[in-house]
């Protein structure tokens, strides 16, 4: 299972739209697939999964 790392993700987001001339959004894509998503949308989602399920735990 993948668990979403809010800080890496942000940092390289960031990096990559400023520093690389990428959009927001395929920052986020790229910064999504380093950490094994398929892109920003999967990563958000299971983000939110993850925490709702460690609420309930």
């Amino acid at each position: 299972m993948l668990i979403p790392d809010i800080y890496a993700f942000e940092e390289r987001a960031a990096i990559m739209q400023y520093e690389g001339g990428l959009s927001r959004g395929q920052a986020e894509d790229r910064a999504a697939q380093a950490q094994g998503f398929r892109d920003a949308n999967h990563y958000w989602q299971v983000l939110a999964d993850y925490v709702v399920r460690k609420r309930l735990t």
